[in-house]
């Protein structure tokens, strides 16, 4: 068991707004519960284009180490 000398241990669990500040309490949802939004579609385009920026980068990484060596 853990013992903690400090006197202000409670203010970790009580947080900025204090013990009672919960989604339930003033209508809004702090911590994402009840968020039934789908994701959209997979832009291809964008992770293709990420895709070739890493092999372009290790491809650079393997030129210098190849003139280097």
């Amino acid at each position: 068991m853990s013992t903690n000398a400090d006197p202000h241990v409670s203010d970790a669990m009580a947080g900025p707004h204090g013990a009672a500040d919960h989604a339930e309490t003033h209508g809004h949802d702090d911590h994402a519960h009840g968020d039934d939004d789908a994701l959209g579609p997979v832009d291809v385009i964008a992770w293709g284009a990420g895709a070739l920026g890493i092999g372009a980068g290790l491809l650079v990484a393997a030129v210098i180490a190849l003139a280097t060596s």
